[in-house]
């Protein structure tokens, strides 16, 4: 048997690779495996939400997110070659103080995921392709897994991110309740054409029933369109170019609009589930492997970066020495907001089915900034659960003083700064203290505009590694709170 590890992660796509991110800058002795033998190469999951998109900042990752993506092109829609109606999907916001990401990023999730492995590989790991998961045994110390049906590693904890046909689940006996519409099919792929401008989503739609019958998406960086039509019928297509070309002239009515190739294809079936459970003693689930979506709203893979995130910091620190009970509030807060999105994706799919007027725009409720953890064990004051929103500091933000590995505490006017001074001596590097001021005031983080005053008010605010109000309240009750949350 090989040495041990302390995590085994078991799937590279963004949730698997995201926890990989984040227990590598943690300094965590982690694997992980794929089974494919290559990384994957097609767009699937395009859409990074703009809490996403926090989570890739405090990663490392954000510069070059931006800088291959874009927020997404106007919607032109078509009779024939005759525009019938343009708009968005997403109404255009500016950034702001508390929200530095506010639009919806388009980026084809092959280049997500070469991103993450690209910030991997700078941390000293990698990947390990062509290595499936086969078999598993967990006792109270450990989980022994078989990998490729002969190699035996033991590690302390395994997290199945290997989407929803995984195997680990499976080998956990865990429920995946809901339902796979097999009848109610998509066709995907990535296709070449020099005959469409890529300046607009070109949609043709029967206008009666504001349904799609095909459209084009052209792809930021690249110079392919993401393909998307449903399909009709319970024939399997085939799935070659001639039938996307097909597909495209029955769907579209026109004839000067030719693929000169098609780079990935795929078929989805609309597939709803959630999983009873995300964890089983040593072993959980994330990502497609917990819960799977409909593609309405972009919330599938947001959602497992977010499952990735939140599980991240606390192996980390139970595995540094924090109590074993911190990683029960994986399942307590992850579960209901997985379950409270599985149902706006469902419903956004449902209204784009019915045909509703309006059915293609999207608010607040898909961006995942109004998530959070407001009644779970870790949440305690007045803001505990709350995402906790950026702010002007000076020359810089407040997420630059909270990227990084640590929980961060604000304490809120300078007559704290004696505590500040003994949280830095007594728990640092692991919670980085700060005295934040109003201007004029003495204090080593100044509050440029009032907008964290203005937020939280008085006291002390501990914000969790993962970006989340922890602890909201007097230096009474913050002895009691790191014992739940930090190593003895």
């Amino acid at each position: 048997m090989n040495g041990t590890t302390q995590v085994l992660i078991v799937g590279a796509g963004p949730t698997g690779l995201t926890l990989a991110v984040d227990l590598a800058r943690r300094g965590v002795s982690f694997r992980i495996v794929e089974r494919s033998p290559e990384h994957p190469a097609g767009s699937r999951g395009k859409g990074l939400q703009p809490r996403t998109q926090e989570v890739f900042d405090d990663l490392g990752v954000i510069g070059e997110i931006l800088a291959t993506g874009r927020v997404y092109p106007p919607i032109r829609a078509y009779a024939g070659d005759r525009v019938v109606w343009e708009g968005r999907m997403h109404e255009p916001r500016e950034p702001t103080a508390d929200v530095p990401y506010p639009m919806v990023l388009m980026q084809p999730q092959w280049r997500t995921e070469r991103i993450l492995r690209d910030r991997l590989a700078e941390l000293g790991h990698r990947v390990e392709l062509g290595t499936e998961a086969t078999a598993f045994e967990q006792d109270a110390d450990g989980v022994t897994v078989t990998l490729n049906g002969s190699e035996r590693v033991r590690c302390a904890y395994l997290v199945g991110a290997d989407g929803g046909r995984g195997s680990v689940r499976g080998q956990l006996g865990v429920t995946f309740e809901g339902e796979t519409f097999e009848t109610e099919r998509m066709l995907l792929g990535d296709v070449r054409t020099a005959d469409l401008g890529r300046e607009y989503w070109h949609t043709w739609a029967d206008m009666a029933t504001q349904t799609t019958r095909v459209a084009l998406c052209p792809l930021p960086g690249t110079d392919v369109f993401q393909f998307t039509a449903p399909l009709t019928g319970d024939e399997a297509p085939e799935l070659s170019p001639a039938t996307f070309q097909k597909i495209f002239d029955e769907g579209s009515g026109r004839t000067d609009v030719r693929f000169t190739d098609v780079t990935w294809m795929s078929v989805y079936r609309v597939n709803i589930r959630m999983a009873g459970r995300f964890r089983v003693g040593r072993v959980f689930l994330a990502g497609d492997a917990a819960h799977v979506h409909s593609p309405a709203g972009g919330q599938g893979l947001n959602t497992g970066v977010q499952d990735a995130y939140n599980l991240g910091w606390k192996l980390a620190a139970v595995l540094g020495g924090a109590p074993e009970r911190l990683l029960d509030t994986y399942e307590e807060e992850r579960l209901p907001v997985a379950a409270d999105v599985l149902g706006i994706s469902t419903a956004l799919y449902g209204r784009a089915k019915r045909g509703e007027q309006g059915a293609h725009e999207r608010g607040e409720e898909t961006q995942q900034l109004l998530l959070g953890y407001r009644d779970g064990a870790l949440a305690v004051g007045e803001r505990g659960g709350e995402r906790a929103p950026d702010a002007r500091l000076g020359d810089g933000r407040l997420f630059d003083v909270l990227r990084g590995p640590h929980f961060t505490l604000l304490a809120l006017g300078p007559a704290h700064a004696g505590l500040v001074e003994e949280i830095n001596a007594v728990y640092g590097p692991a919670i980085r203290a700060h005295t934040v001021v109003r201007p004029g005031e003495t204090g080593d983080l100044t509050d440029t505009d009032g907008g964290i005053h203005g937020h939280y008010g008085r006291g002390l605010v501990l914000i969790r590694p993962d970006g989340y109000v922890g602890y909201h309240g007097d230096a009474g009750g913050l002895e009691d709170y790191l014992v739940t949350v930090a190593a003895g």
